[in-house]
């Protein structure tokens, strides 16, 4: 079964069990490039649902718009914000048309919504998605922000994974805050540290970037919703743009406002930058901290083997019992992957031209897969990787008991020059310190080292002069 539907280019045959109809047809046909629809985020179908209720009830109001149809419009796109008919979103993430598409994808999905609310066969003039679900209302208003919207909502999954794997690495902390291992700078040994403090260290680094990524969500609750075309709010009603972001704000919970300038916020995609580096500084923090946990968990017989790492798959096809560290290896890809995404966003946002930046659709599908990414790689290193890591206790105090670089902590007592004579000679005799300063070169006595080669002095030596 099929309807005809028509626009302004033609008619086309639309399947009849679709709310979507002429136009969004058109873009469905039109743009094929990701392959992927933009159901697949459903905050965005969410959010343009809060947008447009947000629109009808302020048309409402303002009595631009007939009341059952407002009333049934509001009704559809509840139907969104509830979750239903996300499906319906077939529009490609990339699109030509600034989201022309998808704006009419929604436009026209709530229109047949509100037509069945009404009795009415899909497809029937009393409601239009130009004239009702639209009115007042241009892509260049709405699609940002819907966008913004659906941005916060993802973000704010992204914040959750980031700060429970934040406390998987305060656990872990408290847990071997007794444990003594070796510092390195350059690769080389430094002095010695406990583990606690090592993972102490990885959770505070990843902490700070909830803060970044805050600091970002701000810009997105700045809209130019009633914008409409450029700015000028043409074709709406003068009191619509400040009536409609209140109604946003109530509806959301967001304290949303528009922009002072809203010839600037039409063009403008700062927010979508801030949102985007944000993404990028996470990602630069996960990476390291996976290069350090695959750097002390290598081996595991001949590298430095001071953690163990969860076993979770065979790791060649060809060598048996290998086990690789598959999780961070993993967040490092993702991490790659949205620092990648990053130079997407930014050369988007500088390729807006006059009133508008038409490189929209791609800044939604590369924060959309940014966040998506990181989310999802944050809780596999905090489920399958940090939360099972066991310490390596025995090689660790190992490893720094047969260090020269705990010869650190003499200096105070020697001097520098007489420690580092102490240090080369251990480097090309293969003696160990302890063998050098008290056996024989008589510097400390055993009591002495004792003293000083304590757990406490070695992780948070006291000064002395």
């Amino acid at each position: 079964m099929s309807r005809i539907e028509s626009d302004f280019l033609g008619s086309l045959e639309i399947p009849d069990e679709a709310y979507y109809g002429v136009q969004t047809m058109r873009g469905k046909a039109n743009f094929h490039i990701t392959e992927m629809p933009m159901s697949q985020e459903p905050f965005f179908a969410q959010a343009f649902g809060y947008v447009k209720k947000a629109a009808a009830m302020a048309n409402k109001e303002l009595g631009t718009i007939p009341a059952d149809v407002a009333d049934a419009l509001i009704w559809a796109s509840e139907q969104l914000i509830a979750g239903k008919y996300n499906d319906q979103f077939v529009t490609d993430w990339l699109q030509g048309g600034a989201g022309t598409s998808t704006n009419m994808n929604c436009n026209e999905v709530i229109s047949n919504l509100a037509c069945e609310h009404l009795g009415l066969a899909k497809g029937d003039k009393k409601v239009s998605p130009n004239d009702h679900a639209n009115f007042g209302q241009s892509t260049n208003d709405t699609y940002p922000t819907a966008l913004h919207l659906s941005m916060l909502m993802r973000s704010n999954v992204l914040l959750k994974a980031v700060e429970e794997l934040v406390e998987s690495f305060y656990k872990q902390a408290e847990k071997n805050k007794n444990v003594l291992k070796m510092g390195r700078t350059h690769l080389q040994d430094a002095v010695p540290m406990s583990f606690g403090q090592e993972f102490h260290g990885w959770g505070f680094t990843i902490a700070d970037e909830i803060k970044v990524i805050k600091e970002a969500q701000a810009h997105l609750k700045v809209v130019n919703l009633g914008a409409t075309a450029i700015g000028t709010t043409v074709t709406a009603h003068p009191d619509y743009p400040a009536l409609a972001v209140k109604k946003l704000a109530e509806i959301t919970g967001i304290d949303f406002v528009n922009s002072e300038d809203l010839i600037a916020a039409t063009s403008d995609c700062g927010s979508y930058v801030a949102l985007s580096s944000a993404c990028k500084s996470l990602a630069v923090k996960l990476t390291k901290v996976c290069n350090d946990l695959r750097l002390l968990a290598s081996g595991p017989r001949t590298g430095l083997s001071e953690l163990v790492l969860p076993q979770l798959q065979p790791g060649s096809s060809i060598m048996p019992g290998k086990v690789n560290p598959v999780i961070p290896e993993v967040t490092n890809q993702a991490s790659f992957l949205a620092i990648g995404l990053d130079t997407s966003v930014m050369l988007a946002a500088s390729a807006g031209q006059l009133e508008l930046n038409v490189m929209e659709p791609v800044i939604s599908f590369a924060l959309y897969m940014q966040m998506k990414v990181l989310t999802n790689a944050c809780i596999a290193l905090r489920e399958k990787c940090v939360d099972g890591i066991v310490v390596n206790a025995k090689r660790c105090e190992d490893l720094v008991m047969g260090s020269l670089g705990i010869v650190t902590v003499l200096k105070p007592h020697f001097g520098y020059k007489p420690c580092a004579n102490v240090a080369r000679e251990g480097f090309l005799t293969g003696k160990s310190l302890h063998q050098l300063v008290v056996d024989e070169k008589k510097m400390l006595t055993q009591e002495e080292w004792d003293k000083i080669f304590t757990y406490d002095n070695l992780i948070n030596p006291k000064f002395e002069q």
